[in-house]
């Protein structure tokens, strides 16, 4: 074995623990049986939004599902957030291992890398965390579900309304690789859309990149109203900390975080986090069944982890593969993996996490998406009390139309 596969089966013998199922040999799988893979990020920028939350995710789904009549198995593994890495894992747990079934695969470059081998094997990749809009637009497939979000939708949101409350003048910060080009440039259309300005931006590299000052002061060196971060996870709350420090917001500079999750509010602290406008497709106290499969999720992963909405799209997207595969059977589900979407995307979709929805024909998940605000540390009940609703924009309304994505598959 190459240096890489000792890697990836390193990790995922360690991983698979966590998960509590059963793994045995793709020559030793049973035909009544279908294995599930989760590469994600378990060390690095993306681990809190993803990484063990997700294989948890996963194991609640299998939970919540129950035996109905297959067995399901789990593997999961740390691509590191390279796309050499995750592909590489993934080619080997579809050749060696019997993978029927790929869940999350944070970070754009990695899950679109991974895209075009699920289509080439045939199997099925069910994608939370990564935000491109491309993975429905020009990168679509036949064997693809993009679930919790995506840059066209968070653009929509908080590009929209940042302008609309004055905020006409920009300068981006942006993760320089897939996600972040995709969420500038989504980003960017919906300033002018709405007569706004982009002033100029820099690009930060990913991963490895800790110290934010030097582009923090070039975004106040532009003169901008708005610092657009086209970033995520631990780069988010860098850069925030830092903005802080340096005192730009207390000098007039909005900060637009395009994409924050309430792992990141967390671990920013509300007195840093207050006033921030969040856009989310998921929030734990958003209704009773939210409220109820975050607390089945947290007796699996501790009182402390954050739900984040891609713990939640992992979850959502698991258990409705696996009601699709219950109606197809085993053998059909596991022969075609595009046959498997296909039903996904027949059957509507319903869970504690998301409530009823669709998969649209690009493989697009239509589910409404929220506008909130940071609340102050004063307002907080409690631990992850952290959102005020400010606006809701139907599921129809949130995402990118179908005719302006360019997917192929939707092609007359």
């Amino acid at each position: 074995m190459t240096e890489l596969d000792r890697r990836a089966v390193v990790r995922a013998a360690a991983a698979a623990p966590l998960a509590g199922l059963p793994w045995r040999s793709a020559r030793a799988q049973a035909q009544n049986t279908i294995r599930l893979g989760v590469p994600v990020d378990m060390s690095g920028t993306y681990r809190d939004v993803t990484g063990q939350v997700s294989v948890a995710a996963v194991r609640q789904a299998i939970q919540d599902f129950g035996p109905r009549g297959f067995e399901v198995e789990l593997l999961a593994a740390d691509h590191q957030n390279k796309p050499d890495v995750g592909v590489g894992i993934a080619r080997q747990w579809f050749d060696r291992d019997g993978v029927d079934c790929l869940v999350d695969v944070a970070t754009s470059s990695v899950a679109l890398a991974v895209n075009d081998l699920v289509r080439e094997k045939n199997k099925v990749h069910l994608n939370s965390s990564a935000a491109s809009s491309d993975m429905t637009g020009k990168g679509c497939s036949p064997n693809m579900v993009h679930w919790t979000y995506d840059t066209w939708m968070l653009a929509n949101s908080v590009g929209g309304a940042t302008v609309r409350a004055g905020g006409d003048s920009w300068y981006f910060i942006t993760a320089d690789y897939a996600f972040g080009h995709a969420l500038e440039r989504d980003t960017t259309g919906f300033i002018k859309a709405a007569g706004g300005r982009v002033l100029g931006s820099v690009r930060t590299p990913f991963p490895g990149t800790q110290d934010f000052s030097s582009f923090l002061l070039q975004a106040q060196a532009s003169n901008a109203k708005v610092i657009g971060l086209a970033n995520a996870g631990a780069d988010t709350t860098n850069c925030v900390k830092q903005a802080a420090e340096f005192g730009l917001t207390r000098r007039g500079m909005k900060l637009a975080s395009l994409l924050l999750f309430i792992t990141e509010v967390h671990s920013l602290g509300l007195r840093t986090a207050q006033g921030l406008i969040v856009t989310e497709s998921f929030y734990w106290d958003l209704n009773d069944r939210s409220r109820a499969f975050t607390a089945r999720l947290r007796r699996l992963v501790g009182p402390n982890p954050g739900i984040a909405s891609t713990h939640a799209g992992t979850y959502a997207a698991t258990l409705h593969y696996l009601k699709a595969v219950q109606e197809m059977g085993v053998p059909a589900a596991r022969a075609s993996g595009a046959a498997a979407v296909a039903r996904m995307k027949a059957l509507p979709t319903d869970d504690d996490a998301f409530g009823p929805g669709r998969i649209r024909e690009d493989g697009r998940k239509l589910h409404p998406a929220y506008l909130f605000e940071v609340k102050a540390p004063e307002e907080s009940k409690g631990p992850f009390d952290y959102y005020r609703l400010l606006q809701t924009t139907p599921a129809e309304e949130a995402f990118r139309p179908l005719a302006q994505g360019g997917c192929p598959l939707t092609r007359a």
